[in-house]
């Protein structure tokens, strides 16, 4: 059960859950390809990164297609136009109540594709209100719907438009130079070229033209391996790194990682600052920065709402740990898994959240030491929404779209068990062996936003567990 005097929303929000209702519509319909313009622009510069095990729903899948228009987004648009029941001057209008989702969803949710291990909690994000638990309150594995959790934390740590900095320094008399990685995973060829250039610059502007290259990853602490290993689901987690660490392949989902990515980056800078007339005698060697630096040249990333957007809609593991790290950072914690994981405790915290029997061991989902349980998710959404938490917003603008975008693009198409839902979906995935778990929002045919988390574990194959998942979304919709 949701806390009533941190969940309950103002009057205002029932206004704003029409308003956000018919921006899901908006922003998921036909008429935009089903994804958001950021999104579109980004993906035309580059591919989508990170995410584990969030690929196809069976063997055999043909290529992706294009995908088709929503069919229930015109009706819902129609039901937010529609007149409603006049209210007595003076009053406020009276929503109808919503029909009991138990009938629904309780079938639904013994599907066996579940496995024995299920449970759920669905809120109002109009008034706040719960209208369906199951288990609400029970620790489980989330995979990556803690990705929810993780993108929250840093948003209301950071704010929305934090960006990552990677930085050129060098001594003052110039002959030592040094790559300070800031914990940009997102950082890529062409922005490392030009650092490259602008550092060769400022180093000739100073006649110097042959340094000591040397490379500073100290941003971060404790071990860079994941818990799980070595990984095509993840690089070693390193504040300095180029395209996470991957080696050619799919530029989302599993690819060959480097074991290497900060030296891999730190040679490759040395390449390019050759190519502008500065050459480093020998190969770059790890080392912290001097304290009394220059700077010499700096690249940021985007800000944290598009990186918050990118790491939900592609569920982006790499992005996802250097989050965590970034609320470790700006909270006085060591930039670690450990440290990381009681800065995201503490900002969950002070956003209000239940946190009894929870556990965030990483911030992308990959180690089953994590624990979850539905109403933290549905609260988290539920403060994306709150008015008074603007910065927020990205969480929910970032939820893939069912059937058009992310993780959700090849689910909710037609045919398929949560056909209806597409358009009006928006969720996280979450998927490991044995476990599968759906986390969003949905917009009914009355106009309401309702915020929903399914989680079950054991399950027998994500083949019966993510049709089962889709129809409980789906039954949302009436």
């Amino acid at each position: 059960m949701l806390e009533p005097k941190v969940v309950q929303l103002t009057a205002g929000s029932a206004v704003l859950g029409l308003v956000l209702a018919a921006g899901v519509v908006t922003l998921a319909g036909p008429w935009d390809s089903g994804q958001r313009t950021a999104e579109r622009a980004r993906a035309a510069a580059q591919g989508p990164t990170g995410g584990a095990h969030h690929g196809a729903t069976g063997p055999g899948r043909a290529a992706p297609r294009p995908p088709a228009p929503a069919p229930s987004a015109p009706g819902v648009l129609t039901a937010l136009a529609a007149p409603r029941p006049q209210a007595a001057p003076g009053t406020a209008p009276a929503a109808p109540p919503p029909a009991p989702l138990a009938p629904t969803l309780g079938p639904l949710l013994a599907d066996p594709g579940l496995g024995p291990l299920r449970t759920a909690s669905v809120v109002d994000l109009t008034t706040g209100k719960p209208l369906y638990g199951n288990g609400a309150g029970v620790p489980m594995t989330p995979a990556s719907t803690i990705k929810i959790a993780t993108t929250a934390a840093a948003l209301a740590a950071l704010g929305p438009d934090h960006r990552i900095p990677t930085t050129a320094v060098a001594t003052p008399d110039a002959r030592r130079v040094t790559l300070v990685g800031g914990g940009d995973p997102t950082l890529d060829p062409a922005r490392l070229r030009a650092l490259a250039a602008d550092t060769a610059r400022a180093l000739r502007t100073r006649r110097v033209t042959t340094v000591t290259l040397t490379y500073d990853t100290s941003r971060y602490a404790g071990p860079e391996r994941h818990p799980i290993g070595v990984n095509d689901n993840i690089a070693p987690v390193t504040a300095l790194m180029t395209d996470e660490g991957r080696l050619g392949g799919p530029t989302s989902g599993p690819a060959p990682r480097s074991a290497d990515p900060a030296g891999d980056t730190a040679r490759a800078f040395a390449s390019l600052l050759a190519e502008h007339g500065v050459t480093a005698g020998k190969p770059p060697a790890r080392a912290r920065a001097p304290q009394r630096a220059t700077t010499l040249a700096r690249t940021w990333s985007e800000p944290l709402s598009a990186l918050v957007e990118r790491t939900l809609t592609h569920s982006d593991n790499d992005l996802a740990e250097a989050l965590a790290r970034q609320t470790a950072i700006a909270t006085g914690h060591p930039a670690s898994f450990a440290g990381a994981e009681r800065a995201v405790r503490e900002q969950l915290r002070t956003l209000g959240v239940p946190l009894a029997g929870t556990r965030f061991a990483d911030g992308s989902g990959l180690d089953r030491a994590d624990r979850v349980t539905a109403a933290v998710l549905t609260a988290l959404l539920a403060r994306a929404a709150d008015p008074a938490r603007p910065e927020l917003r990205p969480v929910l603008t970032g939820l893939p779209v069912g059937g058009f975008s992310g993780t959700l693009e090849d689910r909710f198409g037609d045919g398929s068990p949560g056909a209806a839902g597409a358009g009006l979906v928006r969720a996280k995935t979450g998927t490991l062996s044995g476990v599968n778990a759906l986390a969003g929002t949905v917009v009914t045919r009355d106009g309401r936003l309702l915020a929903f988390a399914f989680l079950a574990g054991r399950t027998p194959s994500p083949y019966a567990a993510q049709p089962a998942l889709d129809r409980l979304a789906t039954a949302l919709l009436r």
